[in-house]
């Protein structure tokens, strides 16, 4: 089973494997994985030769998948397909008593739609790589025993030593993370203080995603500063259980990034759903933008953000925080009063 960086290799030297499963939790790491994979490809050939497709989307079926690695590469001599969200395929929530049960391994199952892929990984194009992308698969059922056989397994679970946290070093985890950190702060070129490191660390426990979602909230808040200190990594985040479903908009309102983050991390941590968060910031531009010259941009970076969201094009968190920095651009104070449709239903 290679690492991420074995894979890297190969790619370096052009000597892809037809079939990739990337499982993992670290969506951040199998996202960049899965692009320098498909960056084989040149690009101006990848309108032909380099397909997405996201699992569980109309017609993102497993036939498709396979019709799509089937196709020839034009003009080149690598086409490259990469499925997001498999685990959509892979792993679908099974419904009724007993849904978390694996099937017996004597049980005959149906035939499915599945079937088409399970035949294809063990006997795919010779140019093509097909790129499987899933946060987990079911590996009781055909398909998954398939594609645990043939394709080449990269595991990507960040701080995590497997799928289950269970039995894993909590103080090796806690080190991985403090390496992150400081590795991020220096690409910056700043410094940060070793409790306030230690801090961030810490709450991300196992936690892969809030770890990345820490670090870039923070790199965003201290921007320009020679030092983090402990102060400034309490300020963005420390768990705190108050919010205000407007403290969002009223930060932005009053120009201020800082606590306008530090708001928006606290409704997402609060469960809020980063679509719901959109809609507000919406109908904050749409109605209570004082400066006529700031909406366009702003409702650019709007419509930008809803295609990153629906395309899986990053971490909604982080697409979500640099929209509230660019909405907060301007010193000015937008017009206070009023508040328009709350983000969670009441």
């Amino acid at each position: 089973m290679p690492t991420p960086s074995e894979v890297r290799a190969a790619i370096a030297k052009r000597t892809l494997d037809p079939v990739y499963l990337i499982l993992g939790d670290d969506e951040a790491e199998m996202s960049r994985l899965a692009s320098d994979i498909a960056a084989v490809v040149e690009d101006e050939l990848r309108a032909f030769n380099m397909e997405r497709i996201y699992a569980g989307e109309k017609g993102a079926t497993a036939a498709a998948i396979v019709e799509a690695a089937r196709q020839l590469p034009m003009m080149g001599d690598r086409r490259v397909v990469v499925v997001l969200r498999a685990e959509r395929l892979l792993k679908p929530k099974r419904r009724g008593k007993g849904a978390d049960v694996p099937a017996d391994d004597g049980e005959e199952e149906p035939p499915s739609d599945l079937d088409a892929l399970t035949d294809y990984v063990q006997k795919p194009g010779a140019s093509t790589t097909l790129v499987l992308v899933a946060a987990d698969i079911d590996k009781s059922r055909k398909a998954g025993k398939a594609i645990m056989k043939h394709a080449t397994v990269v595991e990507c679970w960040g701080l995590k030593p497997g799928k289950e946290a269970r039995g894993g070093d909590l103080r090796e985890a806690a080190r991985r993370a403090q390496e992150m950190v400081k590795r991020a702060v220096a690409e910056a070129g700043q410094l940060i203080e070793p409790p306030a490191a230690r801090l961030v660390a810490d709450r991300a426990g196992f936690d892969i995603v809030r770890l990345r979602g820490d670090i870039e909230r923070l790199m965003l808040y201290t921007a320009g500063k020679p030092q983090i200190t402990m102060a400034d990594v309490q300020e963005v985040v420390s768990a705190e259980s108050s919010q205000d479903d407007w403290a969002v908009t009223n930060a932005i309102q009053n120009g201020n990034a800082r606590e306008a983050l530090r708001q928006l991390a606290m409704a997402l941590d609060a469960g809020a759903v980063s679509y719901q968060i959109l809609g507000q910031l919406a109908w904050f531009v749409r109605d209570k933008m004082a400066d006529p010259r700031r909406v366009p941009a702003a409702i650019e970076a709007l419509f930008r953000t809803d295609l990153d969201l629906k395309s899986s094009g990053g971490d909604p968190r982080i697409l979500l925080e640099r929209l509230v920095v660019e909405l907060c651009a301007s010193p000015s104070r937008e017009r206070a009063g009023g508040q328009g449709p709350p983000l969670r239903g009441r």
